[in-house]
């Protein structure tokens, strides 16, 4: 039993749990092959954020079974957690494991396999467990799970109930592995966690509050080590929280060369109603003064963010007030999603809940000013000099192109005809147009 195919569904943290299961598997001789191929065990990690999210998961369970049915699958992550009833009862699922036992995961197979055949075999688990990722495979950015959990409680999320209080990685070992993957050739990471602006809240030192806004010195001093480390190139940050925003924080990342002024603002919501009913820890002025003082410090930073559309009891009015106020603040991208409800939380109880035509009507209306905005955000770079880290190469209309990103997160191509780069190379170039909606052409 060696053959092991994954699938991943949800956050950036999930795709960090995954690349180290997968890591954990690979070390112990299991063959990594394709989800859609016949293997042993299938092992699919879950995502719960929407009911979308379930759905998908559950459709993902159900055709591991149907690829192979003698294989052992595997539901792991935040649908079980939240739903673990009905998990139990799907006959697709051989075995559950939790957000906090996936480090455990082929020890819980082992046991499983044990059981099943009734093999009489005794002792501990054979195999070893890896806690960080130490190499990656054709990756250029690797993401860095240093924090977990979330404490927060807004109304309409179910994910604080997945996966628990707050819990911060130990600033030596998240070193260690960054250290470790620019020694094997990496020179992105992104700092990532359920709710990144939290880190370090469960340290002594940590944070010092006033007026509502803190500085996260521990998120801080975590930056401002990596950054040291031979080998990093670029460091970027996951989702913030707007109260993480301050004078200080800027000033000290804006001060190291390879932080990516790339900051993805969790709104939510423009109307400050609304932002109330979620039981969100800030209000609109509040979030502008912060976006205000990030294009203090950086020139032209990109600022991106969540909208959730039709939160129950949102007006006309409310809807309005979020569609200019987006178009006032001027956002690089804004992901728009339609409000889910999750049995457990708050919301799905509330009144005046919206309906499926009402929430898709208001996101078109959404989509359209964001790709408006994100269009005018990348003329900026015409005629201007960029470089890109090479993640691959893509063919578009019959041509080949190294495409990568710029340090806002931008996407760039390099006609592939003539050059040299390669996957994991910098290259810079002059922006000459767009190859299309999404990216920029660069000679």
């Amino acid at each position: 039993m060696k053959k092991v195919a994954f699938h991943n569904l949800g956050c950036k943290v999930n795709a960090y749990e995954m690349e180290l299961m997968q890591q954990n598997f690979r070390e112990n001789g299991f063959d990594i092959v394709p989800f859609g191929e016949r293997a042993d065990i299938y092992i699919i990690n879950t995502c719960t954020v929407t009911n979308i999210a379930d759905r998908k998961s559950r459709q993902m369970l159900h055709k591991a079974k149907s690829l192979n049915k003698d294989a052992i699958v595997v539901a792991a992550g935040c649908y079980v957690e939240t739903d673990r009833e009905r998990a139990l009862k799907d006959e697709s699922i051989d075995i559950i494991v939790g957000n906090k036992d996936k480090k455990d995961i082929l020890n819980i197979i082992w046991n499983y396999i044990r059981e099943r055949e009734d093999s009489g075999k005794e002792g501990e688990c054979p195999y070893s467990v890896y806690e960080t990722v130490s190499s990656l495979t054709d990756h250029t950015r690797a993401y860095i799970k240093v924090q977990d959990g979330c404490d927060q409680y807004c109304s309409y999320c179910i994910i604080p109930f997945s996966r628990g209080h707050v819990i911060s990685r130990n600033e030596e070992e998240t070193l260690k592995e960054i250290r470790e993957l620019a020694e094997d050739g990496c020179r992105e990471f992104v700092i990532t966690g359920i709710h990144l602006s939290s880190y370090g809240l469960d340290m002594p030192y940590n944070t010092v509050a006033k007026d509502g806004s803190y500085h996260n010195e521990a998120l801080t001093v975590l930056i401002e080590k990596a950054a040291l480390i031979p080998g990093v190139r670029r460091i970027r940050l996951g989702s913030l929280e707007p109260r993480i925003i301050t004078c200080e924080f800027l000033a000290r990342m804006r001060a190291l060369d390879c932080f990516c002024p790339h900051f993805h603002l969790s709104l939510q919501s423009g109307s400050n109603e609304v932002l109330k009913r979620m039981n969100r820890r800030y209000d609109v002025e509040e979030y502008e003064q912060k976006t205000e003082l990030i294009r203090k410090y950086f020139d032209h930073p990109a600022i991106t963010t969540d909208i959730i559309v039709g939160f129950p009891g949102e007006t006309e009015e409310e809807f309005k007030e979020t569609r200019d106020y987006l178009n006032r603040i001027d956002f690089y991208e804004a992901h728009i999603f339609a409000y889910s409800r999750r049995k457990g939380t708050v919301a799905d109880g509330m009144k005046d809940q919206l309906t499926r035509n009402q929430k898709s009507e208001r996101s078109a209306f959404l989509l359209k000013d964001s790709a408006i905005r994100k269009k005018r955000f990348m003329e900026y770079y015409m005629g201007r000099k960029e470089t890109i880290l090479v993640e691959e190469t893509v063919e578009i209309d019959g041509r080949p192109y190294l495409v990568g990103y710029n340090k806002e997160y931008v996407k760039c191509g390099f006609c592939k005809e003539g050059d040299t780069g390669s996957s994991g190379s910098f290259m810079e170039g002059t922006v000459k147009g767009f190859i299309n909606d999404d990216m920029l052409l660069l000679v």
